[in-house]
């Protein structure tokens, strides 16, 4: 098999394993991977086995001046997912892949948006849940609308986060370089609530709390009610604080003609299929499109990446472009909005960032 291009990683932390397999199985030319802590580099080194002429960097800068990777994939922490996006464009001229989310204000979503149609690059926001088997197979469903008039669809992800993962990384928790579980937890199934229910939101109502975690600045839970403009609702039910670890992450849609459940450690098992058109037996999709992932990452990162590498090739979108993460952040920022100000929050919002509720709690 060819190797395609050159690619490198920025960020060698928790996800940085996802990604580093992902690059090996689309066989991509891994010419560089950077991270400010030398450790964390050689760990990657030996324990995927990259080839000698792979470069570690301490400064991404200079391995983009000294690497020029044609892709380069950000898994930094969130905060400064947005500067090193931009660094990279005009920097380096990379294509990029980012790790959820895009950024933590839309104003700088919008610049990496702008940054990649100026410089003709393409942009992909790494919600890697879009490419499940069962959620390619209920997006399948929408687009067949089968479920006809759609009036409702729930997400909600119960987790369980302690003070050993919050303690690892200083930046998590916070509202310059994180936001809370609905920001860095939460945020792929919010995103395949927008994404399933039509996109196009008319408003949001929304609670957030900090009950459990008070040794980091957000939320430990969000809750929110959506208005989408197709007339459809959507609900929102978002924790770490569930006892004593992870319970699931579920995803509901209810139409007229149709009825479906998405659960699993990361929506990755269909447990409900109902539709009126019976064009396919409810049992064998079950069984059909499983998936038991051993984390709440998945499998979604290696055909992500194979979109990407394609979409380059061919000159078209990502399947998850920089315009999809930012409606996912959005939706976030949102819930922050009206639950910082007691209010509705009509959509589109025209500024917002996380570092806008600090001190909320």
């Amino acid at each position: 098999m060819k190797i395609t291009m050159k690619y490198a990683l920025i960020g060698c932390g928790r996800i940085s394993p996802n990604h580093i397999v992902a690059a090996q199985k689309n066989h991509l030319d891994i010419v560089a991977i950077c991270d400010l802590e030398p450790h964390n580099m050689r760990d990657k080194v030996v324990k995927f086995k990259l080839p000698p002429t792979v470069k570690c960097y301490t400064d991404y800068r200079e391995m983009l001046e000294k690497e020029k990777p044609e892709l380069v994939a950000i898994a930094t922490e969130s905060g400064k997912h947005a500067q090193i996006a931009l660094d990279c464009m005009t920097i380096g001229h990379a294509n990029l892949i980012i790790e959820k989310p895009i950024a933590l204000s839309l104003a700088d979503a919008d610049r990496i948006i702008e940054t990649a149609k100026k410089e003709k690059l393409k942009v992909c926001a790494c919600h890697q849940n879009r490419f499940n088997k069962s959620i390619q197979k209920i997006r399948e469903a929408v687009e067949m609308e089968r479920f006809g008039r759609m009036f409702y669809g729930t997400a909600h992800i119960r987790w369980a986060r302690d003070y050993e993962y919050y303690s690892r990384a200083k930046w998590r928790g916070t509202w310059e370089q994180d936001g809370g579980a609905l920001m860095n937890q939460c945020i792929h199934n919010i995103d395949l609530l927008r994404w399933m229910m039509g996109d196009e939101i008319d408003c949001v109502v929304g609670m957030t709390d900090r009950l459990k975690h008070n040794y980091i600045e957000a939320e430990d839970l969000g809750i929110a009610l959506i208005q989408f403009k197709n007339g459809a609702y959507g609900i929102i039910e978002g924790t770490t604080n569930v006892y004593p670890s992870n319970l699931e992450e579920t995803l509901y849609l209810f139409g007229e003609k149709g009825t479906v459940k998405a659960g699993g450690s990361s929506v990755n098992v269909i447990e409900e299929w109902r539709f009126a058109d019976v064009l396919d037996n409810p049992e064998e999709v079950k069984a059909q499109f499983h998936e038991n992932p051993p984390n709440v990452y998945g499998y979604g990162h290696t055909p992500l990446y194979a979109d990407v590498v394609e979409a380059i090739e061919q000159d078209r979108a990502p399947y998850v472009d920089a315009e999809a993460g930012k409606r996912a952040l959005e939706l976030v920022l949102a819930i922050y909005q009206s639950a910082a100000s007691g209010e509705m929050v009509k959509l589109p919002m025209e500024s917002c960032a996380t570092t806008d509720f600090s001190g909320r709690f």
